[in-house]
């Protein structure tokens, strides 16, 4: 398989430079006992500086990725990355706001999940506690380098980051401005780390730094995904590709069909959570494909569609076989005639990669069907794909969309950055 992070030798002892991956992981790792214990207080004291401090510099952090941005359009990173690396005033003021909404979560650590007193009358209870190090590998989402280290501080880890070449001005500047304002809160700064400096090395540092690393998340491309998952040493929450599906049954209304459709692709279409793929149940195509097909077209959408789709909308262009596996992750569209329900969830078994499907239909029990049927990590039913989102949820941030099913799945908060530990009081027991 080809990669795309080139190999790097880790040290194996702890005399390795002092500036290495290796030494920053091992920073992190000590940070992680201090974050461990930091009361729920402050924690949110300290993500409350860090809002403050991003607020604060937000004519410095639009300065670095203009920077960025340049030099991406230079390199032909293409549309849909440099919308996910732009950040303006206002994306930089909801960053700031979404840690502010970290800040004020209920905090998971030491929450009980269960426990029970055995016959001899030990206690047990079993307890959320911090993993200790949170690694991410990312790309082109300078966003994501605040909501990772908001959500595994207030989880009470430490987070290490990889954010990529395209986002690495914008990311040294986050990082410090983070860094700055946990240092003025009185937790240690080492609690986050960036390995960006050391480019691809850094990267495969993180991937095969187990003992350093307790969970690895990465987000980006299906390539990236695809190489962390298999080459990693430390274990990987695999947050997988967007080939998001949106069912229009025969008793879908034209106003739903058309306004989740146009939202769910139009609003953000370089997101994970845009549909890629429409499929409408033979006997709604004739009444509801040519009304979807003009508001889409209007919003700048190009459909590509099956011979059906092709028929009832002119200006659609074929749809090859590649279509239908394909996360646009622009303004097009896969849209397809399927004779029933049956067709359309066989269509959804083969090319979905788990994440979002959707289906609008007035009709109770294919409503239940396709809840009970698709496995994905989000099922709606009436509802737009671009729902599936941690702000949304609820979470405030998020860590990623998980389209594994061990551990986590969907969209991860604080409770999918934290494990569990049994914790047992006796008075004097013994097994015999």
């Amino acid at each position: 398989m080809s990669t795309v992070i080139a190999d790097f030798a880790v040290p194996a002892d702890a005399s390795a430079a002092a500036d290495s991956p290796e030494a920053r992981m091992r920073a992190a790792k000590e940070a992680a006992r201090e974050t461990a214990r930091l009361t729920s207080d402050a924690k949110a004291a300290a993500l409350e500086a860090i809002a403050a401090a991003l607020a604060g510099a937000s004519g410095d952090i639009i300065a670095a990725n203009a920077r960025d941005l340049a030099r991406g359009a230079e390199e032909g990173i293409g549309e849909a990355l440099l919308d996910r690396l732009r950040l303006d005033d206002k994306r930089i003021q909801a960053l700031a706001s979404a840690v502010r909404e970290v800040a004020a979560l209920p905090d998971p650590v030491g929450r009980v999940v269960g426990g029970h007193r055995m016959p001899n009358g030990v206690a047990l209870e079993q307890v959320r506690v911090p993993f200790g190090v949170v690694g991410a590998i990312y790309e082109a989402r300078p966003n994501v380098t605040v909501d990772i280290a908001a959500l595994a501080l207030r989880s009470g880890n430490a987070a290490v980051l990889r954010g990529g070449s395209a986002a690495r001005e914008s990311n040294t500047v986050l990082v410090q401005v983070m860094r700055d304002a946990l240092a003025s809160a009185g937790v240690t700064p080492e609690a986050i780390q960036t390995v960006d400096d050391f480019g691809r090395a850094g990267a495969t540092a993180m991937m095969h730094g187990r003992g350093l690393i307790d969970v690895l998340v990465p987000r980006g491309s299906a390539g990236l995904i695809e190489t962390v998952v298999t080459e990693s040493t430390v274990p990987v929450i695999e947050t997988g590709a967007g080939v998001v599906h949106i069912v229009l049954d025969e008793s879908a209304p034209l106003d739903w069909a058309r306004d989740i459709v146009v939202n769910a692709k139009v609003q953000r279409p370089s997101v994970c959570n845009a549909v890629e793929t429409v499929l409408v149940l033979r006997g709604a195509a004739d009444r509801i494909v040519p009304a979807v097909a003009d508001a889409l077209i209007g919003q700048g959408v190009t459909i590509h569609g099956d011979a059906e789709i092709q028929r009832l909308v002119p200006s659609a262009v074929p749809a090859t076989d590649e279509d239908w596996a394909l996360e646009h992750l622009s303004l097009d569209l896969s849209m397809r005639v399927v004779d029933d329900l049956d067709a359309a969830l066989a269509h959804i078994r083969q090319y979905s990669t788990g994440h979002t499907e959707s289906i609008i239909s007035t009709d109770a029990l294919a409503i239940e069907r396709f809840l009970a049927e698709v496995d994905s990590a989000v099922v709606m039913a009436n509802a737009s794909t671009r729902f599936t989102d941690g702000g949304e949820f609820g979470f405030g941030a998020e860590v990623g969309i998980s389209t594994q099913k061990l551990h986590a799945r969907g969209p991860m908060g604080l409770a999918e950055l934290t494990s569990t530990k049994w914790l047992a009081r006796g008075a004097g027991q013994t097994r015999g």
